[in-house]
């Protein structure tokens, strides 16, 4: 990369432009197309430099929208960042398709204590243990202050440097190739963050109009050309320069897009072609709040052509099954016959009444054209927990068999499972919304809104956690000596067992809704059949028999009070259990 090519900018809205790089000021000159470059010669360096631009005449550099490393923060100058100078030794990693998948959503900064890159490797062997095939990153895009969600960035190309910046990230994906693990990588195209925004300064990134995080992005106005190929070329960085296997698209019905083609699948189509140069899968998810099949519909079918998107209805269903709580978007779900639907047909919400949102949503799939891995599903994730008043988890509230029953559903169910950090030992850690702004305004304000916010709900604010206090962040930090604790080393026996038993058993991965038939009973009995296996969970209070047919094995069940009589199998409350043919 010439010094030239390393500094152009696309800056419509500047009048004058320079370039601050190490010690010295350069002009830069505008092109016909509104990118810059400098005017005068730029020292070449091997080494790393600092480098930021100072827009009209002000005497504050402002870092690249395209920005690699921020190493002093998303208000200070840019450093230069060489991709190809990490050595890689994953030659030997052919990718991790998504169907038939496990996947493992994690929190970089709360993963271990240490909250890198380096210190994640180091629990790879307790992935692969568990049964992982994808890990799947929040977001690590540069954000204002030293620890965050990740959905506040404000710089989509640099990698948060207290993570370990772009060289730690390339060291991770690098080392989860070599153990056999994939990475998926959250990506936030919807909104830019509260502080540190200065893109709009450059040019138009945003267009009038909000949406729940701000300001829309802009993909179809004015200079939207531009602004969409920036967006291209994130995608492309994380599978080319950092060989990622796939993105987790935040929130597209967030997206404000009326272009001919939609951005969702302009993504598509450039990675469709970048899987076919690089020879190995790469996976596009979608987290939608829609239940629209179109996004997940192949192009030649009149659709996105995305892999898979997020289904919140199967969470949902679970939750309210398992803990009865039905305030808010839970309420649809009361009925245990809301969960059969959701597994036999894919959405709840299929054009059907939501009082929640006061009107039909969704649109129902056609589950002979639509393969069960298309939907990601969980029982926890960081937005069910961590939107919750105190980011309590299910731990708090259910006993060890319920939580096994969890487990079971997501890991036997049809669909493409996703675990959340901590879930497989029961980690008493909460997840908590944390934040660490710099601006005191934007600090107030995420504090005092996140408080008043919950009151209005009914709780009490001296419970609400304050996003800003250090504390919060601290306490969400997974405690990995629960592992030596009986209670958590028992729950992950269960997770790895459930694991095991996807790989072994073909109908646990078995793409056709046509093999899922589920039935449902006042008692609370709940039974689904995936071809010859028979999954049964007791929702009730009460002990159940269920007849289950001749030539079946009891393969797993949530405690040793489940047994099986012949063609009779016995359930006590709250338990599950997992039948497959004999061998």
């Amino acid at each position: 990369m010439t010094a030239r090519d390393r500094y152009e900018v696309w800056a419509p809205r500047a009048r004058r432009l320079r370039l601050s790089v190490g010690d010295d000021i350069v002009e830069m000159r505008r092109g016909d197309d509104d990118w810059w470059t400098p005017a005068d010669p730029v020292a070449d360096t091997c080494s790393e430099v600092d480098y930021g631009y100072l827009i009209d005449d002000s005497d504050t550099p402002r870092p690249d929208p395209r920005s690699r490393r921020q190493p002093a923060g998303v208000h200070q100058r840019s450093r230069t960042f060489d991709p190809s100078a990490h050595v890689w030794h994953d030659q030997a990693w052919t990718g991790r398709q998504l169907a038939g998948a496990v996947v493992y959503e994690l929190h970089v900064g709360t993963f271990t204590p240490e909250g890198t890159f380096d210190a994640a490797l180091g629990k790879l062997d307790h992935l692969r243990s568990l049964g992982a095939d994808l890990v799947e990153l929040m977001p690590v895009n540069a954000f204002s202050g030293t620890h965050n969600w990740g959905y506040d960035g404000v710089l989509w190309h640099a990698v948060h440097e207290p993570y370990g910046g772009p060289a730690g990230y390339q060291r991770f994906v690098d080392g989860c190739h070599q153990a056999g693990l994939g990475v998926i990588q959250d990506v936030v195209y919807n909104h830019l963050g509260p502080e540190g925004s200065y893109l709009p300064e450059f040019g138009p990134y945003l267009k009038a109009g909000r949406n729940t995080w701000g300001e829309l992005v802009n993909l179809d106005g004015a200079g939207s050309a531009e602004v969409r190929r920036y967006i291209l070329d994130n995608v492309r960085m994380w599978l080319e320069d950092y060989h990622a296997d796939g993105l987790r698209l935040d929130a597209v019905h967030a997206l404000a897009d009326e272009s001919e083609v939609h951005l969702l699948e302009e993504i598509a189509v450039e990675v469709a072609d970048l899987s076919a140069h690089l020879g190995r899968p790469l996976s596009l998810i979608a987290e939608s709040d829609l239940n629209d099949v179109k996004l997940v519909t192949p192009r030649e079918a009149g659709g996105y052509g995305l892999d898979a998107q997020w289904s919140d209805d199967f969470h949902h269903a679970v939750h309210v099954a398992l803990t009865h709580e039905t305030g808010g978007y839970y309420a649809d779900f009361e009925p245990l016959s809301a969960l059969a639907k959701v597994v036999e047909r894919g959405f709840f919400h299929d054009g059907t009444w939501s009082s929640f949102r006061g009107r039909s949503h969704g649109m129902p799939i056609d589950t002979a054209a639509v393969p069960t891995w298309r939907l990601v599903v969980c029982s926890q994730n960081h937005d069910q927990v961590g939107n919750r008043a105190v980011g309590d988890r299910m731990t708090a509230h259910l006993d060890d068999d319920q939580l096994a029953c969890a487990a079971l559903l997501t890991l036997a169910g049809p669909f493409t499972p996703m675990l959340f950090q901590g879930e497989e030992w029961a980690t008493a850690r909460p997840f908590q919304f944390f934040t660490s702004h710099e601006d005191p305004d934007v600090a107030a304000g995420t504090a005092g809104g996140r408080i008043e916010e919950f009151a209005r709900l009914g709780w009490d604010p001296a419970v609400v956690p304050d996003p800003q206090d250090p504390a919060t962040f601290e306490r969400c930090k997974l405690d990995w000596s629960e592992l030596d604790e009986p209670r958590h080393a028992r729950m992950l026996a269960v997770y790895r067992q459930l694991v095991t038993l996807r790989r072994e058993l073909p109908e646990l991965t078995d793409p056709s809704f046509a093999h899922v038939r589920c039935t449902v009973e006042d008692s609370g009995l709940f039974t689904m059949r995936r071809g010859d296996v028979v999954v049964l969970v007791n929702f009730g209070s009460e002990p159940a028999r269920v007849e289950v047919g001749a030539g079946l094995d009891l393969r797993f069940e949530t405690e040793s009070g489940v047994k099986l009589d012949g063609t009779t199998v016995s359930l006590p409350a709250h338990a599950g259990a997992l039948l497959a043919p004999v061998a």
